[in-house]
């Protein structure tokens, strides 16, 4: 690979194929597969992966708001995308771009089948998302009556799947309440089907559900962060690529004295003498001041680099002492070996969080 001049986010498709192909073996030939692409694809950039998944088979899309789905669909996706989390002023917007939403309460399913018949719709496409226990979003058990009665008025709309999500998937110490929610959402459907008169997708796993209850898969399952490379458990990761690596180059090489302060509020005090690289990526990037103060790390040459003092909004300080590096050699920030999560956990959080702040402002290039 060509060594960076600049920070970029190179997104490896190969290691995207990798990481599908392997979720997809772990299904029944029949089960649909639905990618999550919401947050611009956590972090890497929804139109190109979201192209590359529908050429690899991939059955439905789901994102978080309707503008994300518009954005699919002016680049040419075709394929159905749900919108998880509508908005009653977008309403109209999801019909015409043909998307799909989550009806999560009687006061959403009211409201979109008001906008569907305005709009003189017949059998529209709606999935009905039950909440059997992360309390977020959905309808309870008690609300099948309310549902079925609605739904008997009206043809304008049609049942396209039944959903929920599962709330500790990953965690087998929460094995039980995840067996809990899996045996709700069949009550749920076991109740609300029969009464419905016909057959809607029923999918309720996660990236970790898919791995961990494969007697959750029903007819779709969903990923998102296992198509990014991440299997969020220590004995799948063998098994997943990150497909993104966060590269940035050297710009300055600084030699401190003892005493000397570093970066804004003085954020580090030198006690020895302390060679500091400073680096074109900052909090505007995504790279937060959570990581400052030698919670975070880069590495150059294959060498750990601690960040010292506070992140800046466009650059960062790290410590260089005990590297033989130069201005304009290359850093890299996180990639398949100095994985995003290793970063994350370093200070606190997930890798979720830290790929999905990367900033639209850097540059993106993909390897095919």
């Amino acid at each position: 690979m060509p060594k960076a001049n600049e920070t970029i986010l190179e997104i490896d498709l190969k290691a995207l194929t990798h990481n599908y192909e392997f979720l997809k073996s772990k299904l029944q030939p029949q089960t649909k597969f639905l990618a999550v692409v919401k947050a611009f694809s956590y972090g890497n950039d929804s139109v190109p992966i979201a192209k590359h998944l529908e050429k690899l088979g991939a059955d439905y899309f789901a994102v978080a708001y309707t503008g994300e789905g518009t954005e699919l669909r002016d680049a040419g996706i075709t394929k159905p995308i749900l919108v998880l989390h509508p908005q009653k002023v977008n309403l109209a917007t999801i019909i015409n771009r043909c998307l799909e939403p989550s009806i999560y309460s009687k006061k959403t399913l009211l409201e979109f089948i008001e906008v569907a018949q305005k709009q003189q719709q017949t059998a529209y496409p709606i999935h009905l998302k039950f909440n059997t226990g992360l309390n977020r979003l959905g309808f309870d058990l008690q609300d099948v009556p309310f549902i079925l009665e609605t739904l008997s008025k009206t043809n304008t709309v049609k049942v396209a799947s039944c959903f929920s999500h599962l709330a500790a998937s990953e965690d087998l110490s929460e094995a039980d309440f995840t067996k809990g929610q899996i045996t709700l959402f069949k009550t749920i459907t076991e109740t609300f089907i029969p009464k419905l008169g016909y057959q809607p997708i029923l999918h309720q796993c996660n990236t970790s559900g898919i791995l961990n209850y494969p007697e959750a898969h029903f007819n779709m399952v969903r990923s998102g962060i296992g198509l990014y490379g991440f299997g969020n458990d220590k004995k799948y990761e063998h098994n997943f690529i990150p497909i993104a690596s966060l590269k940035t180059v050297i710009s300055q090489i600084h030699t401190l004295q003892p005493g000397d302060s570093l970066g804004y509020n003085r954020g580090l005090i030198t006690k020895k003498i302390m060679k500091t690289a400073t680096l074109p990526i900052g909090h505007a990037d995504g790279l937060t001041r959570i990581y400052g103060k030698g919670k975070g790390f880069v590495y150059i040459n294959d060498i750990k680099a601690p960040i010292v003092g506070n992140v800046c909004m466009d650059m960062v300080m790290v410590d260089v002492t005990h590297i033989n590096c130069e201005e304009g050699d290359e850093v890299i920030v996180f990639d398949r070996t100095y994985t995003a999560e290793a970063l994350a956990e370093a200070a606190g959080t997930i890798s979720y969080e830290l790929i999905t702040d990367l900033s639209k402002r850097i540059k993106r290039t993909f390897l095919q």
